[in-house]
């Protein structure tokens, strides 16, 4: 299956070293290109692709305020920010408007790939140094209310909800439970659903905004 791919930056040469980059690989195909946010947002109107990466600092509509529109009206848009600008209020921001991913621009050309795939596959991107980061911002801040359906959660959901929140890969969940990919991934998959949440970053902001683990 063919991996439809947006580019949005305000800079054409950057859009082109992207474009050449994934051109290069079978499984990805660059659908369409975007200067700014307004034309972010009507290029994945028309085009629908299965991943959009985005710029954050454009003119016009910046890529926050893209990310937030586009996926206001389609909640199954995967979204990497990508950015020069590997700072905290870029990531909370960046994650609250919704993204699935967050990645530097000067990250090696295999990570970039990776990255792309995961977001593809339905996963979230969160490098270990941001999901810290989000723990760290988060802990210091009020929570909310528990997060509705939390309480439907099985008890081996809620330990996967508490290592998602960790940080950990299916993989990882996996030698710490004592379970197969599989099984991680249906576990995953269902205390997703139960939260009425659309991927990983969404799950480990609610679970820190909520403060659910704190005392683990």
């Amino acid at each position: 299956m063919t991996i439809r791919v947006l580019v949005v930056d305000d800079q054409s040469m950057v859009r082109a070293g992207f474009r050449l980059l994934l051109a290069d690989e079978t499984d990805i195909d660059v659908v369409a290109e975007a200067g700014n946010g307004r034309e972010a947002i009507a290029q994945a109107a028309r085009f629908h692709p299965d991943v959009i990466l985005m710029d954050i600092r454009m003119p016009e509509l910046d890529g926050l305020e893209a990310t937030r529109r586009i996926l206001g009206t389609d909640t199954t848009a995967r979204i990497l920010i990508l950015t020069t600008f590997d700072l905290d209020d870029y990531v909370f921001e960046a994650l609250r408007a919704g993204a699935s991913g967050f990645v530097l621009k000067d990250d090696p050309p295999e990570q970039l790939l990776a990255a792309v795939r995961t977001v593809a596959a339905g996963e979230a991107l969160l490098s270990p140094a941001v999901t810290t980061r989000v723990i760290r911002h988060f802990t210091s801040a009020r929570h909310q209310a528990p997060p509705a359906g939390f309480s439907e959660l099985t008890a081996r959901e809620v330990e996967v909800f508490e290592l998602i929140a960790r940080g950990l890969s299916n993989a990882e969940i996996g030698e710490e439970l004592f379970i197969s990919d599989t099984t991680v991934k249906t576990h995953v998959t269902r205390l997703l659903q139960k939260l009425s949440l659309r991927d990983r970053a969404q799950a480990i902001v609610l679970a820190y905004q909520s403060g659910l683990f704190e005392q683990s």
